[in-house]
């Protein structure tokens, strides 16, 4: 009975749903910068009559939803507000309208969705016991990342949830589907900055310089040995340089500096301590043995997501439910990194993946790319099951 009213809510709010959606999209903010996309999420709050705290870990927002049947239990919901500094290419009524930003990580799709749970949540204040902690998270794509801060200001306190449900748009997996993986599900990551410096002079007498262009192919080839000959073969590692960029240099000129910036990642909090220490140890030696001097800052960033087994579980068999067990898929580990992790270190935590893609209609774009949108019909399925997944774990919980 339950899940028909959630169902048929859904299908009524849809249309406001991607309304609000359409104007987040038009009105991207970058992390640390999401003044009016809180403003507008809280006079929405505040005209649908909910009293929420603003300002929480930045620019958040947090409120809550108390069941009025007889009972216990606190279930969190978490959906990210911010956008990518990226120029938007879509031909659509709702572009953005702020050169070079762009809600290129569906971050309108999970706030959109958020809020039209809130609202079927509230309307079913009566066949629920419980109370839904509800939160709009900011800066989720910069370190320290929104989700730390929003924990530093108490989010999982007073009251403290059991679980928290997270999901994220996923472009390769059709619209009317989700999928999950259980137990370690993405990367922790952390940003390297390499500055390699040597003896710059003339292309044609090496010998009277110190080279740091060969001294950095060594170094990042060295580096790629520390996760082929350190690492233990069964836990996922990467190390990837993106940028590599010479200070003067040219044909005919040896440059004096080599900065490159990268990434580490892996699924194993001990072994990216040890790595860290190998690959600064790694680069000194390198640079000490080509006569060069070499410098790795290693900006510490997201650790790896866990998707706690038991919460997982019962989340597959609440999309089972609300879904059917055709539209509900298993999922591979992925290398890429969230700031939903941090939750997921502090209490058991299920981050699910939104089917978004619909190839008749060409929408097929990746993530972070001009060109990404979704198949609005996602929003009506991303707001019921997220509101049935709070309902079904609070029944849980009061079993």
């Amino acid at each position: 009975m339950i899940t028909k009213k959630i169902k048929a809510l859904a299908e009524d709010i849809h249309q406001e749903v991607i309304g609000i959606r359409r104007h987040l999209h038009q009105h991207p903010e970058l992390s640390y910068h999401e003044e009016e996309t809180a403003d507008y999420l809280g006079n929405l709050l505040r005209n649908k009559g909910f009293s929420f705290e603003p300002n929480i870990g930045g620019h958040g927002i947090v409120l809550t939803i108390e069941g009025k049947q007889k009972g216990k239990g606190v279930v969190a919901l978490r959906g990210d507000i911010d956008a990518l500094p990226i120029q938007e290419e879509n031909q659509v009524s709702y572009r953005s309208t702020r050169p070079g930003i762009m809600h290129a990580c569906g971050h309108d799709v999970h706030t959109s969705s958020l809020l039209g749970s809130t609202l079927i949540l509230n309307s079913l204040r009566d066949h629920f016991a419980g109370t839904v902690r509800i939160i709009f998270q900011p800066a989720e794509e910069r370190l320290p990342g929104g989700a730390s801060l929003m924990i530093k200001d108490g989010v999982l306190t007073n009251p403290t949830p059991s679980a928290i449900f997270g999901q994220h748009v996923h472009p390769p997996l059709e619209v009317g589907k989700v999928g999950v993986k259980s137990g370690m599900y993405m990367a922790s990551a952390d940003e390297l900055f390499l500055t390699v410096t040597g003896k710059g002079g003339h292309a044609a007498l090496p010998h009277d310089g110190i080279d740091p262009i060969v001294l950095t192919a060594n170094i990042i080839q060295s580096l790629q040995q520390v996760v082929s000959r350190h690492g233990d073969p069964t836990t996922p590692t990467v190390v990837t340089f993106g940028k590599i960029a010479s200070v003067g240099g040219a044909t005919n000129v040896i440059p004096s500096e080599v900065k490159l910036e990268g990434t580490f990642r892996t699924m194993d909090e001990v072994w990216r301590e040890k790595a860290h220490a190998l690959m600064q140890h790694m680069v000194g030696q390198v640079a000490l043995a080509h006569g060069g001097n070499a410098e790795l800052r290693i900006d510490k960033g997201y650790p790896y997501l866990l998707n706690n087994e038991d919460l997982t579980g019962r989340f597959k068999q609440y999309a089972i439910n609300y879904l059917g067990a055709e539209q509900v898929v298993d999922l591979p580990i992925r290398m890429t990194a969230e700031d939903f992790s941090y939750y997921s270190h502090e209490i058991p935590a299920c981050f699910y993946r939104l089917g978004v893609r619909n190839e008749a209609r060409g929408i097929i774009s990746p993530l972070h790319t001009p060109t990404f949108n979704v198949d609005e019909d996602c929003l009506q399925l991303s707001t019921g099951l997220m509101a049935h997944c709070a309902i079904s774990e609070l029944e849980s919980l009061n079993a």
